[in-house]
């Protein structure tokens, strides 16, 4: 369903998507963030989050990034107005969530944001600008909040060059592969004050696992040898890899822990 919202810093498109399964109460909202050089079509279909939602029951809304914004389509995650609350592209994202809440029946308790790359950049700053509205923040191949200023800085932080520790104040969930020439992983390394930690094994790729002890709740996922590619993902859309964990699924069970697990038909 195509729409779009805007407010004084502009206009944007959106799409949701709402799940065949209907059991008549509110639903969870998973808001996902495309990388550049995507839509939201491409999005959905890499990461196989609309088939998921069938089979789960929640709703799915896809802010989409013009080009006219950005040539290449993507967030502008590093322009300092777009790290700020009621601000440029944060001020339209959060728009939207709150359009799709007030026209859907969405749980308001059960909204969460991810996204790849610069829309795993845009999801930290969601996080970090609007913690009352969204419950948990998925980052894949992103970049930590306020990471960079400008392009040059946010070329530096590309490479491995932010000073910047990823810390959240809401639950997290974080995703790089180890392989990554676009994004340096090190961009996805969380502070732990205690964890525990786990290695293993899926569709051909290790991972390492590390899960905080205590609140607020965090994973972080690096998946060896992956590169710039939404880990597990489907090959119908771009910047995917079909090895490694599937992150579509470790999202939603630390996003809804009552979510069925294991590995799709």
């Amino acid at each position: 369903m195509l729409a779009t919202y805007t407010n004084g810093s502009g206009t944007r498109a959106y799409k949701t998507y709402i799940p065949a399964r209907d059991e008549g109460q509110p639903r969870p909202l998973v808001v996902m963030l495309h990388g550049c050089q995507q839509t939201p079509d491409d999005f959905a279909a890499g990461t196989r989050m609309n088939e998921l939602a069938d089979e789960m029951g929640f709703i799915v809304a896809y802010p989409e990034q013009g080009s006219g914004a950005n040539v290449a389509r993507c967030w502008n995650w590093c322009e300092p107005d777009n790290q700020q609350r009621d601000d440029g592209e944060p001020s339209l994202i959060a728009g939207i969530t709150r359009a799709v809440i007030a026209s859907y029946n969405v749980d308001a308790r059960r909204v969460y944001v991810a996204g790849l790359s610069a829309g795993g950049a845009m999801a930290a700053i969601m996080g970090y600008t609007y913690p009352d509205l969204y419950a948990a923040i998925g980052i894949h191949s992103g970049l930590p909040y306020a990471a960079a200023s400008d392009l040059p800085s946010a070329f530096a932080a590309m490479r491995g060059g932010s000073s910047q520790s990823t810390s959240h104040a809401l639950p997290a969930i974080v995703f790089h592969g180890d392989g990554d020439t676009t994004v340096h992983p090190s961009n996805g390394e969380q502070v732990f004050t205690s964890q525990t930690v786990e290695t293993g094994e899926e569709r051909g790729r290790k991972y390492t696992r590390t899960v905080s002890v205590g609140k607020p709740a965090l994973e972080h996922w690096l998946v060896h040898g992956a590169g710039h590619a939404w880990s597990g993902g489907s090959p119908k859309g771009s910047y995917t890899d079909p090895l490694g964990p599937d992150a579509t699924r470790a999202m939603l069970r630390f996003f809804l822990p009552a979510a069925p697990t294991g590995s799709p038909a």
